[in-house]
């Protein structure tokens, strides 16, 4: 005759064994993405308040496709996948608008200024402004199994 195993009584010997284990070295994750090296170089620039020159925007139309507010109050916006800080004198100005982060006023050298939200993009010679969402839709056109 077999008898069934009381589901408490199991859980309690795996907790019993898991807890005899010893634990595994616990590492720190740190930052990612970087490496060593840059990483020291990103926190030497950062101590001693360094900026590095801003690449000139170039292409026929500016996109604003991200911002980021920082808890210090320091904004950063992605201009054509470009990071610009809201306070450099660059070839871009990035002016976030505090009352909603999720738009920006850009000027590209002596350009008069665009408010863009993220998404939005401006034709710089037509100053027609277009939607990253196109008409408030977006659609996944995805392969079926048939064609592959």
């Amino acid at each position: 005759m077999m008898r069934r195993a009381f589901p408490g009584l199991l859980l309690a010997g795996l907790l019993t064994v898991a807890a005899a284990a010893p634990p595994a070295a616990a590492e720190e994750l740190g930052r990612l993405f970087f490496t060593p090296e840059r990483r020291a170089a990103l926190d030497r620039q950062r101590q001693l308040n360094i900026r590095e020159a801003q690449p000139v925007i170039e292409g026929a139309t500016l996109s604003v496709s991200g911002v980021v507010q920082r808890s210090s109050g320091k904004t950063t916006a992605w201009v054509n996948n470009t990071p610009q800080d809201e306070s450099s004198e660059g070839a871009v100005r990035v002016q976030v608008d505090r009352a909603n982060p999720a738009s920006a006023t850009v000027a590209a050298g002596e350009e008069s200024p665009a408010r863009l939200k993220v998404g939005e993009a401006i034709n710089r010679a037509t100053r027609e402004t277009t939607s990253g969402v196109g008409e408030g839709r977006i659609s996944v056109k995805r392969e079926s199994a048939k064609n592959k």
